[in-house]
């Protein structure tokens, strides 16, 4: 088959596409026909090498994926050849096939394209475990997403707002009128604004109850300012830098504060299966008749790849950007 391969660790233009084996299913895999993929920070890394995948994991980039099932292993009863699927992976998106376990595929909902299936996986299984699993989301909460534009953040909007709690963000201000339109009760330009004192202003003095941050160092000090008494950090990313200087213990004591990370492409296959199927449950019925939706800010067929690439690493997206294998 093929897939897009990465010969030599190196800028966008280190991609090409060749020939590479087709996957073969064990007994509970199921093997898939990629109609889209679509992109994440996580495949920039890696295609710079600076991150490798989880042991056992293909090492083709891509982490989501739409497409057909066109094999079976013999353990696997509830998929069937012409199934359309979606699901995450831990690599070997950017290819024609890719081989799944079973329990890590949904059904793509009525009335959506492969190209928004493939648009869905990571980033709402990444806001979905953010927020309720480790964030404790309730109804009545303030939360505060940063990168408010970013995949995951487009997702944490409208999950927040799902919820019936009131999700504010942070983004350049080119950005903030998307995030408006998904639910955000109120956008912050982190280029110009003080987002601990607009958080302040907009919670009468009461801080944020969630954090989403994927910032990190930067963020650290001003995020403990914006926080309720026992609110939570979810840190997801550290792309401002990893480390915090002067930081005083007894202030984080003072709100009870909680720091919570998280990573989600090396967890154990249990504990994807299980946030798989809580999501698959409880929100992937909700794209079907309209409080969920992908957003896809770009969509380039693959061949183009590397341009893809730029444009993320260059933050030009708000939104998904979906490579298109199969027209």
């Amino acid at each position: 088959m093929q897939a897009v391969r990465v010969p030599e660790p190196g800028d966008p233009s280190a991609m090409m596409i060749g020939e590479v084996p087709t996957p073969v299913p064990e007994a509970d895999d199921v093997r898939v026909r990629v109609h889209a993929t679509a992109l994440n920070r996580a495949d920039t890394f890696q295609r710079r090498g600076h991150y490798d995948p989880p042991e056992g994991a293909s090492n083709i980039l891509g982490l989501e994926m739409a497409g057909v099932v066109e094999e079976t292993g013999p353990g696997v009863v509830d998929w069937q050849e012409g199934d359309r699927v979606f699901g995450l992976l831990a690599g070997g998106g950017y290819a024609e096939q890719v081989v799944v376990h079973k329990n890590l595929l949904m059904a793509v909902p009525p009335g959506l394209s492969m190209r928004e299936a493939a648009a869905l996986p990571e980033v709402f299984l990444t806001a979905y475990q953010a927020l309720h699993w480790l964030g404790g989301l309730q109804g009545d909460h303030d939360v505060l997403v940063h990168a408010g534009a970013s995949g995951v953040g487009t997702a944490a909007i409208q999950l927040a707002r799902a919820a019936g709690a009131r999700p504010f963000i942070t983004a350049s201000a080119p950005k903030h009128e998307l995030c408006r339109d998904l639910g955000a009760a109120a956008t912050i330009d982190y280029e110009s604004e003080d987002f601990a004192a607009r958080i302040d202003a907009l919670t009468g003095g009461e801080g944020v109850n969630i954090i989403l941050d994927f910032i990190g160092a930067p963020y650290f000090l001003p995020n403990v300012e914006a926080l309720t008494m026992d609110g939570r950090i979810v840190l997801l990313a550290t792309l401002g830098g990893s480390t915090v200087e002067d930081v005083s213990l007894r202030d984080l004591m003072a709100k009870r504060v909680q720091l919570l990370t998280s990573t989600l492409r090396d967890r154990s296959l249990d504990y994807k299966v299980q946030l798989t199927r809580e999501f698959a449950a409880e929100a992937v019925p909700k794209f079907a008749d309209g409080p969920l939706r992908p957003v896809i800010d770009s969509t380039y067929d693959w061949t183009e790849v590397a341009d893809a690439h730029r444009r993320m690493e260059n933050n030009e997206n708000a939104g998904k950007i979906v490579l298109q294998v199969i027209s």
